[in-house]
């Protein structure tokens, strides 16, 4: 027995020493936590239970038969957020760099499937130069093996990645299917093919920072959702995420205690948009005074920031919030703002959370380089997803809900539930100046100059007054009311709770064709 016990206590300590003390040490150094240190501090104190620690590879050649280290270079299992239970894997790049060979993919897989049967989030911590080299195309299909995975799971339970280290090649295709993807600043990285690469193929000198880094991703590619400065920070951020989101696709969300914002927030709306058409705010400052104080979780917070997207609590509820932000680019809607908001429609329609729209756009930015990139595709994916959801809707009108994108911006018409609209609200085919250059160009091309611009001035102002208005909506039943902006938060509370039990049955299909 004793015998037995003293094996194992070897074994035990040889699974905690990932790639040995000097590795260990060198890790540190820059400025990163162990895979066990971030699973650490990623679980609530003394709930996470690791699996398959013993777990070697099989491999004989190139002298790894040699370097069989128990865990294979991740460490998996499942543990307690905020008492809620979550599986999780944690590449150690102390072991082989992080590379992914066999035992180490399945592994990974098999904290996958555990997570699809008890229905409960998948974390993925990733540190890791890629496929294992020395094991070929096993590398390669373990990758595959893990993709498929992800697949399978995709709106069955939430997927969260965590960019701590590199992630290249092959690696970068299992965070980019999952939901959200967190990189750290200054560490994380994500590219399919490394500078060396780029530079001998393209000629371009490129660091790894300025190739895949935290800031690229964030706020040019898209890539990423959220961008930190550290691996504490990067789990903080993954269990404040999980705060907002339910276990699967069966189970409701966490309801908090509800957060009405100050007394004096609901009175301040009418003065935070402004009444002129053209001028400028800050979205922000209307979900500020309408959602719960402080829940605000903006997703996407440094790409295509003309659109907002993030997770809020409405009356303690988790709600998905998206809003025409006019301080970016008027509001409109570009390609990038189109497939930021269609991602986050269609995540939030399969993991049962409301969505609250606040509607502000001129319509779609216009130009050569929108069309030529496809606006009309992209563009479809956000109708497409609005359209597609079945999750509670409600929407409000602001101040502009022009053309095309009042129809895509969550419209009556693509199934909302609730549709107000403050007295602001200029519902129409198009703003008045481009409407009076159409239907009176005869007219304006008659006069003089002085004549012309006085005529303009005068049946634009004409067309302000008896077209740009809630009320011709309103009487065909597309706005279901029009209110005071101090109402909005409690119409919108009303709102929620008599929608909370919607059922909305569709035909039955295998599922539909998002435009590509």
């Amino acid at each position: 027995m004793s015998e037995a016990f003293d094996r194992w206590t070897v074994l035990r300590r040889k699974t905690r020493e990932g790639g040995g003390t000097e590795r260990v040490e060198r890790h540190r150094a820059s400025g990163k936590m162990t895979a066990r240190e971030r699973l650490e501090a990623f679980f609530d104190p003394g709930t996470f239970t690791e699996i398959d620690a013993y777990v070697v590879h099989r491999v004989e050649k190139f002298g790894l038969d040699k370097r069989r280290i128990p865990g294979d270079g991740v460490v998996t299992g499942w543990g307690e957020v905020d008492g809620r239970p979550v599986c999780a894997f944690a590449q150690d790049a102390t072991v082989f760099g992080g590379a992914l060979g066999e035992a180490h993919a399945m592994k990974i897989v098999k904290v996958m499937e555990t997570a699809r049967k008890a229905g409960v989030p998948i974390v993925g911590l990733n540190d890791s130069g890629g496929a294992r080299i020395q094991e070929g195309v096993q590398s390669l299909g373990g990758y595959g093996e893990v993709f498929y995975r992800n697949v399978l799971l995709s709106g069955v339970v939430p997927q969260i990645s965590l960019v701590l280290g590199p992630c290249a090649g092959g690696a970068v295709y299992s965070p980019a299917i999952t939901d959200f993807v967190v990189i750290a600043r200054g560490t994380g990285q994500m590219f399919i093919t490394g500078p060396d690469v780029v530079r001998a193929v393209t000629g371009e000198d490129v660091s790894m920072e300025a190739l895949g880094g935290a800031d690229v991703h964030a706020q040019v590619s898209g890539v990423s959702h959220f961008t930190v400065g550290s691996d504490r920070d990067a789990v903080a951020l993954a269990r404040r995420l999980l705060g907002y989101l339910p276990l699967n696709n069966l189970e409701d969300a966490p309801v908090a205690a509800p957060a009405p914002p100050p007394e004096s927030a609901a009175r301040e709306l009418a003065r935070v948009v402004p009444e002129e058409a053209n001028a400028p705010y800050d979205a922000h400052e209307v979900i500020r005074r309408v959602l719960d104080s402080e829940s605000l979780l903006e997703v996407h917070a440094g790409w295509a920031t003309n659109l907002l997207t993030g997770f809020a609590r409405l009356e303690g509820r988790p709600v998905g919030v998206v809003a025409n932000n006019p301080a970016r680019l008027a509001g409109t809607l570009d390609i990038d703002a189109s497939t930021k908001g269609a991602r986050f429609v269609r995540f939030c329609d399969a993991f049962n959370l409301p969505l609250v729209t606040f509607v502000d756009v001129p319509g779609f930015l216009p130009g050569t380089a929108q069309e030529h990139g496809g606006i009309i595709r992209h563009g479809a994916k956000l109708l497409y997803a609005y359209a597609e959801a079945t999750v509670p809707m409600l929407t409000v009108i602001l101040r502009k809900a022009y053309g095309g994108a009042y129809d895509v911006m969550c419209s009556k018409h693509l199934g909302a539930d609730l549709n107000l609209a403050w007295p602001t609200a200029e519902i129409a085919v198009m703003g008045a100046e481009g409407a009076v250059n159409i239907l009176y160009r005869r007219e304006l091309e008659a006069g003089t100059t002085a004549e012309t611009a006085a005529l303009r001035a005068h049946l634009s102002d004409e067309y302000r007054r008896e077209f740009l208005n809630p009320y011709l909506a309103a009487e065909r039943g597309y706005v279901d009311d029009v209110i005071d902006p101090a109402e909005t938060r409690a119409r919108l509370v009303a709102g929620l709770k008599v929608f909370s039990s919607k059922r909305d049955d569709r035909p039955s299909r295998k599922h539909g064709n998002i435009p590509l």
